[in-house]
């Protein structure tokens, strides 16, 4: 009886070491989403498509959902001087840099993050 009773209590430490351990890196490393092609037909921004969409701890429905609502409350806002624009879309804290060739936006909420590029 006692040699059946180690291999027991060693396969039950090594279940508790297993569940007691963090997430892995893939649960915790932002995932690539399909872009929203180009979401402003008929306007000045025809053609121009949200890219380089990742969405950590969120679906890609709902990334992509994020970033295009969010994306078109912001171009309703007069650009800062500053070049960061911070805005809040539906308890999303929303923050673009409109600095450089491409304007890059960060959506968080709690520990989701949304990122796409304009």
């Amino acid at each position: 009886m006692p040699g059946r009773l180690i291999p027991s209590l060693t396969t039950a430490a090594v279940l508790c070491l297993l569940l007691a351990m963090p997430a892995g890196v893939s649960a915790a490393s932002p995932h690539a989403c399909k872009p929203v092609k180009d979401p402003y037909a008929g306007t000045r921004y025809e053609g121009v498509d949200l890219t380089r969409i990742r969405a950590l701890r969120v679906g890609c429905a709902t990334a992509r959902r994020v970033a295009r609502r969010a994306h078109a409350k912001a171009l309703g806002i007069t650009p800062p001087v500053s070049g960061i624009r911070k805005f809040t879309w539906h308890s999303w804290s929303v923050t673009g840099n409109l600095r450089g060739a491409h304007d890059r936006y960060v959506a968080a909420r709690g520990s989701k993050r949304v990122r796409w590029r304009f």
